[in-house]
C-alpha cells in the first residue's frame, strides 16, 4: 500500500496552479500519462467541480481546480486549445514518458530527439490545452536533476 502524500500547503518556490474543465478527469489523467500521485481533492457545494485539488508530477506539487464563473461575475473563462505556458519535467527515460504520455491521451507536439543543448527532448500536449516538456540527459556522464 502506498502512503498518501502530505499535503503541501505552505510550500516554497512557484507552484503551478492550472484551471481546467473538469479537475477530477484531469487528475486521472495526469496519473496515467506521467504517474502522478493524487494529494487531495476539495469539492465544490455542487458535488460536480473540484475547488482545489493537488497532485505530485516528478517529485514536485500542481494545484490544479475547475473553473467557477460565478465567482467572476458570471463570465466562463475561455479556454485556449494551446495555452500559452509549458510545464517542463527532467525525466529517466523521455522516451518511455513520453509514449505514456501518448497512451494516456496526450497528443504529440514534438517527438524526442537529440538536441544540441546534450538532453533528449520532446513534448506532449495533454487534452486540456497545456503544453509539457520532458527531457533526459543525453551526453555521456549527464544526470537528471530537478533543478536548472
Amino acid at each position: 500500500m502506498t502512503e498518501k502524500p502530505e499535503y503541501a500547503h505552505n510550500t516554497t518556490g512557484v507552484i503551478p496552479h492550472l484551471v481546467v474543465n473538469g479537475a477530477r478527469e484531469a487528475i486521472d489523467f495526469y496519473i496515467r500519462a506521467f504517474g502522478a500521485t493524487k494529494v487531495m481533492e476539495m469539492p465544490a457545494e455542487d458535488g460536480k467541480r473540484l475547488l482545489h485539488g493537488q497532485i505530485l508530477i516528478n517529485g514536485g506539487p500542481l494545484m490544479l481546480c475547475d473553473d467557477f464563473p460565478e465567482y467572476r461575475g458570471g463570465a466562463a473563462t475561455e479556454y485556449p486549445k494551446n495555452t500559452p505556458i509549458t510545464l517542463h519535467m527532467a525525466v529517466p527515460d523521455v522516451d518511455a514518458s513520453f509514449a505514456q504520455a501518448i497512451a494516456a491521451g496526450a497528443t504529440e507536439a514534438m517527438k524526442p530527439a537529440d538536441m544540441f543543448w546534450g538532453d533528449r527532448y520532446g513534448q506532449v500536449r495533454d487534452p486540456y490545452g497545456h503544453l509539457w516538456s520532458l527531457s533526459t540527459p543525453s551526453k555521456p556522464g549527464a544526470v537528471v536533476t530537478n533543478g536548472c
